[in-house]
């Protein structure tokens, strides 16, 4: 057994169907396309969806839901990832653009600061909102939460 005696397994591998080559290959005449109709024909496509004429599903289906063009999208940053920077960079005040150095949020999200976690430090933080627990949890520790 070497390189040169290799080949698949007996019946492993079947053979290209070569279609348009005349009767005597058994795929000639029509050419595996049945007789008439579209699909026959040279140049078809079908319409994505298209179910052969019965009622698309996109269609059978109702809509529902809106989109609503004024709502505001807010990155969430938690207290936990505050305390984390202002202990890794020794801060005492934490901004949006503070965030955005350190890759948190990108410079057109608006931020909202949540309460999730534990403050340990007297942070002074600058943000878009805030959550009632985040709030409470900044001036307990007599920092400040100043809203943009």
């Amino acid at each position: 057994m070497n390189l040169s005696n290799l080949k698949p397994a007996k019946g492993s591998v079947k053979s290209e169907k070569r279609i348009g080559r005349g009767q005597g290959s058994g795929y000639g005449g029509t050419s595996t396309r049945g007789h008439k109709g579209a699909k026959s024909r040279s140049g078809y496509s079908s319409k994505r969806g298209f179910e052969g004429g019965q009622m698309p599903l996109q269609r059978r289906l109702p809509k529902f839901g809106f989109k609503n063009i004024n709502r505001v999208e807010y990155k969430a940053v938690n207290i936990s990832t505050l305390e984390e920077l202002a202990s890794k960079r020794s801060l005492s005040e934490i901004t949006v653009d503070t965030l955005v150095e350190a890759g948190l949020v990108s410079k057109n999200d608006r931020v909202k600061i949540l309460g999730s976690g534990e403050l340990k430090t007297k942070l002074s933080v600058t943000a878009h909102a805030f959550s009632k627990a985040a709030a409470s949890a900044i001036e307990a520790q007599n920092g400040q939460a100043i809203k943009l």
